[in-house]
């Protein structure tokens, strides 16, 4: 198998694990009685999330080597998307390991529990949301470098490198703009970067290029 296919590949495997994160993962309010529940099902998701991560930046390792060329734009691309995996990996880590210890504290102080254990989870989740934000937009970025390599190049299609650039400005906006503080907007454009690597994978998967 060439680097190519064994790339795409990886692509298409961290961005499926990705969005079994995203469509398993729980939300809503819970009682005391099913937040161990909740916990396993944090954990079980979570660990779906932080397994699909290396084999995202595997993939983007292979296509910035695809797209090597002297203005070093692929090059560029990797280490804005090697800064945004480091921040995913720190909101997956608070929302998916985090926030399990801190419910299991809440409902073992029961009523005695006070603000306390409650304003650590408020704390928790706006690092968590932090740590995201900051992901999508070196993830934005690196989308936009990679596109503007392929559209100056000639090995992959010049559609999927304008659809990158359309959706790295406007991830971008719309995390500057406020916009993301809605839990579905953020789901929004996290999906429509994973669509940009299933194409680019499929694309890798095909091309000749050893």
């Amino acid at each position: 198998m060439t680097d190519n296919r064994m790339s795409g590949l990886a692509l298409i495997a961290g961005s499926a694990g990705l969005i079994l994160t995203l469509s398993l993962h729980p939300s809503g309010p819970i009682s005391p009685a099913q937040v161990e529940q909740m916990v396993r099902k944090l954990i079980a998701v979570h660990s779906i999330g932080l397994f699909s991560l290396p084999f995202l930046f595997l993939g983007a390792l292979g296509l910035s080597r695809t797209l090597a060329a002297p203005n070093r734009l692929g090059v560029v691309a990797l280490v804005f998307y090697g800064f945004a995996i480091t921040a995913m990996l720190c909101g997956v880590v608070a929302d998916g390991l985090v926030t399990p210890s801190i419910l299991r504290q809440i409902v073992a102080g029961g009523p005695s529990a006070g603000d306390g254990w409650r304003t650590i989870m408020r704390y928790n989740g706006y690092l968590d949301m932090s740590f995201v934000q900051v992901g999508m937009v070196a993830s934005a970025v690196a989308i936009a470098m990679w596109s503007l390599a392929i559209l100056r190049g000639t090995v992959l299609g010049r559609g999927v490198g304008v659809y990158g650039l359309i959706l790295g400005v406007l991830a971008v906006a719309a995390v500057f703009s406020g916009f993301m503080g809605a839990e579905h907007a953020m789901s929004m454009v996290i999906l429509g970067q994973v669509s940009w690597f299933i194409v680019i994978g499929g694309l890798l998967w095909r091309t000749e290029i050893a």
